[in-house]
């Protein structure tokens, strides 16, 4: 074993990303709410960050699991995506993502979406390798 190498539970600790974006009318439906398929892909981008940063490897989506939207994400709000390593297996991972609201102007905060984004780690020729080594 490596000593100079981080343990997997700091890897991971490392690993959570967060991202703020403010939610504008130009990404809301006729609800004035977040379009779902923005929050998707919001969503993707973070746990990717997430996971590359976890594994240093070229990583690519594979599948989203369950995704469930709680509450509504209405325009003039504030979103923090968290993104965190939920499993480690040999060449893939899966990232949990939850969106957060906040009010602009209160204290307010609560949970919205959370789901789940499985990867892959690959080589330069889109073959899967161990995510750890």
């Amino acid at each position: 074993m490596n000593t100079d190498q981080p343990s997997i539970d700091a890897r991971i600790a490392a690993a959570e990303t967060s991202i703020f974006k403010a939610v504008f009318p130009n990404t809301t439906n006729h609800y004035d709410t977040l379009f779902g398929g923005t929050a998707m892909q919001l969503m993707d981008e973070v746990a990717f960050i997430t996971a590359t940063r976890f594994s240093r490897k070229r990583m690519v989506t594979v599948s989203s699991d369950k995704i469930n939207f709680t509450q509504p994400i209405p325009a003039g709000t504030i979103i923090e995506l968290v993104g965190k390593i939920e499993h480690v297996g040999n060449t893939s991972l899966r990232v949990g993502v939850e969106i957060f609201v906040e009010e602009m102007y209160a204290a307010e905060r609560h949970r919205a979406i959370h789901g789940s984004f499985t990867f892959v780690a690959v080589d330069e020729h889109k073959k899967p390798v161990r995510v750890l080594g």
